[in-house]
């Protein structure tokens, strides 16, 4: 029943929405190439989400001005605008980006080199946090408007916990895990932290909290005790900013434009926004060349099956079968010359991990091959970035969470609330060994733990192999605990820390391209139009679990509703 509605909706939607994209394609396919004058300032807005795989394109007006950068994208256009004669000067508008702190690190950088090229970088902020600030301090001069807050106090890491809101409904989720950091449950199965998470979060927060004083505090000719303190007593009306030393002059928009333009000498500003310019810039000498790097993204938790997308044909994280086809696609195609698997995941179906690794060692055994993590790649994010290659991750990225675990829910108590009653039938011991009718037995426990205890060795083993360490000595870093990435090159979970250039410059000595040769990167999965999307007859779907989320706010990953061993982080870390 819920396929046929979501084929009746989808078929409808598909049907309205291709006639009037197609409309509006017939129109954009007679626009010429956007035109790049001489002295323009790139305008780089950073607000929402900043997924690593490009988004779909919808030509529709209301939605030209939502589009959605990717990483890479930004990554791109500021590589290229460095060193484009065309490109001035650069402007920066933070508006609140709603990204994890290794793609914020992978941004900053960016920044900082694309300010090392000596053209100018300009901030202007408007209701700023601390992502905001943390990305504006790359310039020399910070603005904002009279009357405007900065809200920046520090750091804040909340875990929410719902056991008691399951009682009062008479549900109850029921776990097996391995691993005493393995907590992913604990949000349905418990009050408050344990003391495991509550170790393992201080750990994360003390790692990050020192990253942020100590580049804030570099930015601004502070020591990080001297940042501390200003942050302690965040956060700031706008005069107090300044007199903190957090902002360097007050003034309104126009104003902050027409610094711009005299410190350009140009009466009006050529501005252009990232998406524009990379349409418009085409190959910049010195940047691209003619050996292709296969730039492969796995974006999202980790699910069996087909691929699923949202109602706007976005691709709906790791799927076993997509995934798997896009790793052989770049095996077979003998054009690439080497592989950058980027990894953004928190893991997900312990089997699906299992089967994406397998054909990243059968690419891994063709073509070199190097790991990027982003925000986050543990749990099974972290299974199948083993292939026993280099493993490079930013200095904040969440890794690691080496455990399984197994629940199900026990519907019993609600049930019973609502007058329902069920009878069971069963030919084996363990069939209803997953009901949602009655609670977990001993014996059954007992038996679940056979195998998530099984699936938990072989993760072990796993990384053990890949990293060239012994079982015992993994077993110890594993338990599910979360690393930063800082922590992982220090225990040797993870060899390098950086982001998209030095992953370039491992790979290309991998494939032995001399260090001063450039190479064209080509991103995996191409971008795609909605016309595209509304066109394939393939079976994508709709899921129900996007739906929800685009309808209602509430965000289900898909693998939560799917039955099976799971190798997930054991929370969602959102430090604010």
């Amino acid at each position: 029943m819920k396929k046929f509605l979501i084929g009746l909706v989808a078929g409808l939607l598909r049907a309205g929405l291709t006639a009037v994209i197609g409309f509006f394609v017939i129109v954009k396919l007679g626009d010429s190439k956007p035109s790049l004058s001489d002295g323009s300032t790139l305008v780089v807005k950073l607000g929402g989400e900043i997924p690593e795989k490009s988004p779909v394109e919808i030509p529709l007006p209301f939605f030209e001005g939502q589009k959605q950068t990717a990483v890479h994208e930004v990554w791109d256009a500021l590589r290229k605008a460095a060193v484009d004669p065309r490109i001035k000067a650069l402007i920066l508008l933070p508006q609140r980006p709603g990204i994890g702190w290794g793609k914020m690190q992978e941004i900053r950088e960016d920044l900082v080199k694309f300010k090392k090229s000596g053209k100018p970088v300009f901030v202007y902020l408007r209701a700023p946090g601390t992502r905001d600030y943390y990305l504006a301090s790359v310039a020399d001069k910070i603005y904002m408007t009279k009357e405007d807050f900065l809200d920046m106090k520090g750091l804040r890491l909340e875990a929410m916990y719902i056991k008691g809101a399951l009682d009062k409904l008479g549900v109850t989720m029921e776990f097996e895990h391995v691993g005493k950091y393995k907590d992913a449950p604990d949000m349905y199965t418990r009050t408050n932290m344990s003391p495991e998470t509550k170790e393992v979060l201080n750990s994360v927060l003390d790692g990050l909290n020192g990253h942020l004083l100590d580049t804030l505090g570099a930015a601004r000719k502070k020591s990080p005790t001297e940042m501390q303190a200003i942050l302690n007593e965040g956060p700031f009306i706008a005069k107090n900013a300044v007199a903190k030393g957090l902002v360097d002059e007050l003034i309104y928009e126009d104003q902050f434009y027409d610094i711009v333009k005299k410190k350009l000498d140009q009466k009006e500003l050529k501005k252009v926004g990232i998406g524009d310019y990379l349409r418009a810039a085409g190959t910049i000498a010195g940047v691209e060349g003619k050996q292709r790097v296969a730039f492969l993204v796995g974006d999202g938790a980790i699910t069996r099956g087909s691929t699923t997308t949202d109602p706007f044909g976005n691709d709906e994280g790791i799927t076993s079968n997509a995934m798997s086809k896009q790793l052989r696609q770049v095996r077979d195609d003998d054009s690439i010359k080497a592989v950058i698997l980027r990894v953004d995941s928190p893991g997900g179906d312990a089997i699906a991990s299992d089967e994406i690794l397998r054909e990243v060692k059968l690419l891994s055994q063709k073509k070199p091959l190097v790991i990027s993590m982003s925000d986050v790649a543990a749990s099974g994010g972290y299974y199948i970035s083993m292939s026993g290659d280099t493993v490079i991750a930013y200095p904040n990225t969440l890794t690691g969470s080496i455990g399984v675990f197994f629940g199900k829910v026990n519907l019993k108590g609600l049930y019973d609330k609502l007058g329902i009653q069920k009878e069971t039938l069963k030919r084996g011991q363990f069939a209803d060994i997953d009901s949602d009718y009655q609670p977990m037995t001993p014996l059954t426990r007992a038996k679940l733990r056979e195998g998530i205890e099984e699936i938990y060795k072989t993760f072990v083993g796993l990384v053990s192999e890949a990293r060239k360490k012994k079982f015992e000595e993994i077993d110890q870093l594993a338990q599910g605990r979360v690393w930063l990435g800082t922590q992982g090159k220090g225990n040797g979970l993870v060899d390098e820390l950086g982001g998209i250039d030095r992953a370039i410059e491992l790979v290309k000595a991998k494939a032995k391209i001399p260090a001063n040769e450039n190479v064209k990167i080509v991103v995996f999965p191409a971008k795609k139009s909605l016309f595209d999307q509304l066109m394939n007859k393939g079976q994508q779907e709709a899921s129900m679990e996007a739906l929800i989320q685009k309808y209602t706010g509430i965000k289900i990953p898909r693998t939560w509703l799917e039955t099976g061993m799971k190798q997930m982080m054991p929370y969602t870390i959102d430090v604010q």
